[in-house]
């Protein structure tokens, strides 16, 4: 289970921007995301090369998180609001649920649940 200063340690990484040393500090080896219902991407390695291509599409993200962190056990929910800017300027924003599931301190598996039709306002 993790504890309360993990959780908020890892979204303060997220919201400052550091996509990619969260996945770094916080993911097992092995870790596993699914986008919605899309085939997983497993693995630290690939979990940060994914990362580095959204990042490359966009001039600036940026994460808010909206309410607390909801833990139970190993599991760990929280709402976020992504904002992606492109090279144009044009600001999209999208709305998620994160849920996780921690093995200790490590993240092990998230599942971000979202509408991707967002993306597209």
């Amino acid at each position: 289970m993790p504890s309360r200063g993990i959780v908020e340690a890892f979204a303060k990484r997220l919201e400052d921007g550091d996509f990619i040393g969260a996945i770094e500090q916080f993911c097992t080896p092995d870790a596993v995301t699914y986008e919605n219902n899309t085939a997983p991407t497993v693995g630290r390695d690939n979990l940060v090369a994914k990362e580095r291509g959204v990042l490359a599409m966009s001039r600036e993200v940026k994460a808010v998180r909206i309410g607390p962190s909801l833990i139970e056990g190993d599991n760990v929910a929280t709402r976020w609001s992504f904002s992606f800017t492109n090279a144009e300027g044009v600001t999209r924003t999208l709305e998620e649920i994160a849920w996780q599931t921690w093995q200790g301190d490590q993240l092990i598996e998230e599942r971000f649940f979202y509408d991707p039709k967002q993306l597209g306002r």
